[in-house]
């Protein structure tokens, strides 16, 4: 079974994975995890310090003292989640996070946001196998409820993503996008 600092390493550097019977392995291992994790987080009533942990214990890392989320919450990964300061995630959302997500400081998420970061190859005879994109998210972005943000993608400082959007191509700092595909509707006004 491959070791998460690896697993890490290819899926950071933008590596296909090869499904083979070790990565799938790793991938059910810290899948399963995920679940065992977000499974108490969700299904069980706790307080923000409480919630606070938890999360801390599925990303691997511990969160600032002013993060915050609403469950449900889900990932199928958990390991490559990287929080700033005073970042709010509202019920419902569901992180695939393999490829990276990057979200800065004083981030606002709002109900059942998608973030997903792994494709597959076109090849029918390599289908199974991931291609990551990591999805960065700047500092004080709003995220409107029901977004989808494929791999890849960057959300640049202030920016807004207007509910229901389908994000397929970066979106510039200080702007406004919504729409399927999502599209530059104008400039916030500072």
């Amino acid at each position: 079974m491959l070791e998460l600092d690896e697993l890490l390493r290819i899926f950071n550097e933008g590596i296909a994975l090869e499904m083979d019977e070790e990565a799938a392995m790793a991938c059910n291992y810290y899948s399963q995890e995920a679940q065992r994790i977000t499974c108490e987080l969700n299904y069980k009533y706790h307080d923000f310090e409480e919630i606070r942990e938890l999360f801390s214990r599925l990303i691997g890392e511990e969160v600032s003292e002013d993060f915050r989320v609403f469950p449900p919450f889900t990932t199928d990964f958990g390991k490559n989640i990287h929080l700033g300061k005073n970042v709010f995630i509202n019920s419902g959302c569901r992180f695939q996070d393999q490829g990276g997500i990057y979200i800065g400081d004083n981030v606002l998420i709002g109900h059942n946001v998608v973030l997903a970061t792994l494709n597959h190859d076109e090849n029918p005879e390599k289908r199974g196998n991931l291609i990551p994109g990591p999805i960065k998210i700047g500092n004080d972005v709003w995220i409107g409820s029901n977004v989808t943000i494929t791999p890849g993608v960057s959300i640049g400082d202030n920016a807004i993503v207007g509910a229901g959007a389908v994000v397929t191509k970066d979106v510039e700092k200080n702007t406004i996008v919504a729409g399927v595909p999502a599209r530059y509707i104008r400039d916030i006004k500072l």
